[in-house]
Formats: structure tokens, sequence, C-alpha cells
């Protein structure tokens, strides 16, 4: 059995991130190449952090998916270059923006910093679009997302973090 190179990545774009069910791992930027010969396909996948909770679960998805359609399946970790939130397209995060989740702006040098301040002014409550918005955590459900909480709608969101 032969499969196209655009057919799995269709394929990969049907799974759901585990931890953010509105958008794919595709979407999500974590899939970073696909090679296809014959029914053997490998997967190159960079978590959004070292030793994130849900790549196992990724990886195991990735597999299952392919394996149901009869081919050979190898994944491979790639730690290089790191994620960025900027392999997110403008379409993605406002799905993330729609699931209510605050999300990242371009990456910049003020974002490496996880304490640092950013010049760009408060964050969007991702309900009612406020900027009467203040950090509450550092750290949401994930590491990759920081807690917020708006004062105008008074609803708690997450802000992925730009990194």
């Amino acid at each position: 059995m032969t499969i196209s190179k655009e057919a799995v990545w269709e394929m990969l774009n049907s799974i759901p991130d585990p931890e953010v069910p509105a958008i794919s791992i595709v979407e999500l930027g974590v899939v970073r190449d696909v090679k296809v010969e014959g029914s053997s396909v490998i997967v190159d996948m960079t978590p959004t952090y070292t030793g994130c909770p849900a790549m196992k679960m990724m990886e195991d998805q990735v597999k299952a998916k392919l394996m149901l359609e009869g081919l050979d399946v190898k994944v491979n970790v790639v730690f290089k270059p790191a994620w960025t939130t900027d392999w997110m397209s403008d379409a993605t995060k406002e799905k993330l923006r729609a699931y209510g989740i605050a999300p990242p702006d371009k990456l910049s040098f003020e974002n490496l910093h996880p304490f640092a301040k950013s010049d760009k002014g408060p964050l969007k409550c991702p309900f009612c679009r406020s900027e009467n918005t203040a950090l509450t955590s550092q750290f949401g459900s994930t590491a990759c997302k920081a807690l917020y909480f708006c004062n105008e709608c008074r609803q708690p969101f997450e802000h992925f973090k730009c990194h």
C-alpha cells in the first residue's frame, strides 16, 4: 500500500490536541514533518515544552491513526528547533480564542522571560474582549498556559504563553 504525503497530513490534522481539543496537533504546530516511502511513514514531532505530559499521548494517537490505515509508522521526537507559538496560524489562534483561551501574540524578546512585563498593553479577555484583566498564576492547567481573570465579565481564562 502506498499513500501520499498530503493524505498523511490530512489524517494527522484530524487528531485533536489532547489538552485543547478545539485545535489539531497539526494546527498546534507539533507535527513538523512527514516522510512517506511506500507504506512506511516517519512523522517528526516537536513538543511544546521539553517534558510535555501530552507528548506521549500525541505520539500514540499518531501511531494508532496511521496504523489503522495499514501503514508502518515511526515517530521521531525532535527538539531542534524548539517549538514556538509562531508556528500557529492566525486561524488557529482564533480557534483558541473562540474556545476561551487567549492566544499568544507574535513571539518577541519580552516574551522570552516568563515574568517579564510586556509593553504591548493588557491581555484581552477571549470572552468579552475587555482589557481589564489580571494575571492569576504563571501556570494554568498546563505549563504552556498562564491563568488570568477578567474583571469585566468575571471569567477566568487561560493564555497560551509565547515561546
